[in-house]
């Protein structure tokens, strides 16, 4: 692992913030409502930036927030696989996308990329960047699968040419529901601890994965978002979200550190659907959209 740099860390805050800028530009072209934007101070350092779309045209609810927060003791969600870290101070910043489209033949995307450095006197800072991208679909589209994945993958291809598998299995069984034992989506590429190259080269690795969902996402939400829908379609979005509810709740890494360094509960909870059902014992119809969602892509599988 590389040093870093005091200027490295506020080069790696300023594209954090251009990247959020962009984000919300490009998911504002589609609806009729505008962000809202919520500045806010953390009392024990730090702070972020909480911008949020609601009841919007074709989104119920989009957050993209910007977060850069400082602490003198790392959460147990941080320490219990990093026990190097214990008795060290921190500095995390990120940007973190949760989308939640009215329309259920657009898909619920997720976005993180992250940079963590964690501090000791007399000795040298310990820091890696984590993300990655994933998608959610409630009605399965091979060519948006093929396209999402075909985009991470090249992305990745430049780095080596075994990071895209590396990266989509981790995602893959990362966000493995296991009380359900179901996926919650069709996956994407997720990592953490990313110090495995020097810092410039990891730096441009972020810099290409915020880039590569915008690329991934935007033509998604163009060609699906006014395909007419059913109020029955609607309701199995709803069911589905209960997954995503669940994902959040019991086994998210992200989730579990920002309730246990004291974060902002109102940022932190952005990622959760305004509205959502859990009907029990929900029968899939054979045959159906539905059950194609089930059979053909809430598996892990090689899209591209």
């Amino acid at each position: 692992m590389s040093e870093i740099k005091p200027t490295e860390i506020e080069q790696v805050r300023e594209f954090l913030l251009n990247l959020q800028t962009q984000i919300i530009s490009m998911l504002e072209t589609f609806d009729n409502t505008k962000f809202i934007d919520d500045k806010w101070d953390r009392s024990e350092g730090g702070g972020g930036i909480t911008c949020l779309l609601e009841k919007g045209s074709v989104f119920d609810k989009v957050g993209v927030n910007f977060s850069d927060i400082l602490g003198d003791k790392l959460p147990a969600a941080a320490t219990n696989i990093r026990p190097d870290l214990q008795g060290r101070n921190y500095r995390a910043m990120g940007v973190s996308v949760v989308s939640h489209p009215k329309n259920p033949n657009v898909p619920t995307v997720h976005l993180n990329v992250r940079l963590f450095v964690a501090f000791k006197k007399d000795s040298d800072p310990i820091w890696w960047f984590g993300g990655g991208f994933d998608m959610t679909p409630y009605y399965g589209y091979e060519e948006d699968a093929i396209h999402w994945h075909k985009t991470a993958y090249d992305l990745c291809e430049p780095y080596g040419n075994n990071i895209y598998e590396e990266y989509k299995k981790n995602c893959d069984d990362y966000f493995f529901i296991k009380h359900r034992k179901e996926s919650r989506g069709i996956g994407g590429i997720f990592f953490d601890d990313l110090n495995i190259w020097d810092f410039s080269k990891c730096f441009n690795f972020i810099k290409d994965v915020g880039h590569g969902f915008l690329t991934a996402y935007e033509p998604i939400i163009r060609k699906r978002f006014e395909i007419p829908f059913s109020e029955k379609q609607k309701d199995f979005q709803l069911y589905r979200r209960g997954r995503y509810v669940e994902f959040n709740l019991v086994y998210d890494r992200g989730t579990l550190f920002g309730l246990q360094s004291n974060g902002r509960t109102e940022s932190i909870l952005m990622s959760m659907p305004p509205l959502v059902k859990w009907d029990y014992d929900y029968k899939i119809v054979k045959g159906s959209e539905e059950d194609n969602l089930y059979k053909n892509f809430l598996i892990p599988k090689k899209w591209y």
